[in-house]
């Protein structure tokens, strides 16, 4: 199933999530749906609460940045991560967000990253991730914890953004993907 993605303003973007608990077949059916929903939004991660769900869960496919690595970038699915170090000299580079359709930033991000979370099989792992693999986990974790990449920019920048944000909020904003938008009071 294909969900609508959250728009910026929707509170549920800015929540902090809740661990999974169950591991049964409706969190396999979510993590395929969540997978489904970001290879339809042509997407590289996708978290829960970009979907309505408030719960320590995010899938990415960093394959298309990381062609040129030896690694390959990954596919995978992230069970109530936490981030165990970040390490290295920031870099900038440009990021944008089905959330936030339409805008995109340099955003400042540690280039290795060790993150500790359980798989779809309810195995728990420790891995280091590295270069554009690293972003796009850093990126996905700050949504669990409600946090945007906008939030990482200038107050400056945020200010010339108001106006954009404020249109996205209210639906005015033109994507080939199914947007939710928050309701108007």
């Amino acid at each position: 199933m294909i969900y609508p993605i959250r728009a910026y303003g929707d509170p549920v973007l800015r929540k902090e999530c809740e661990d999974i608990e169950d591991f049964n077949d409706d969190l396999i059916k979510l993590v395929d749906d969540m997978f489904e929903t970001m290879d339809a939004s042509d997407g590289v991660g996708l978290a829960a609460p970009q979907i309505g769900k408030a719960v320590r869960l995010f899938v990415i496919d960093s394959t298309l940045f990381d062609k040129d690595d030896e690694n390959n970038g990954t596919r995978q699915a992230f069970i109530n991560p936490e981030i165990i170090e970040e390490e290295g000299e920031e870099w900038a580079f440009e990021e944008g967000c089905l959330s936030i359709p339409d805008v995109r930033e340099d955003v400042n991000r540690q280039p290795k990253v060790t993150l500790s979370y359980t798989t779809i099989d309810n195995k728990e792992v420790t891995e280091t991730f590295e270069g554009m693999s690293a972003r796009v986990i850093q990126h996905e974790y700050d949504h669990i914890e409600g946090i945007l990449f906008v939030d990482h920019i200038s107050a400056f920048k945020r200010q010339l953004l108001k106006g954009k944000l404020a249109n996205i909020s209210r639906g005015k904003v033109n994507v080939r993907y199914r947007m939710k938008f928050p309701k108007r009071k």
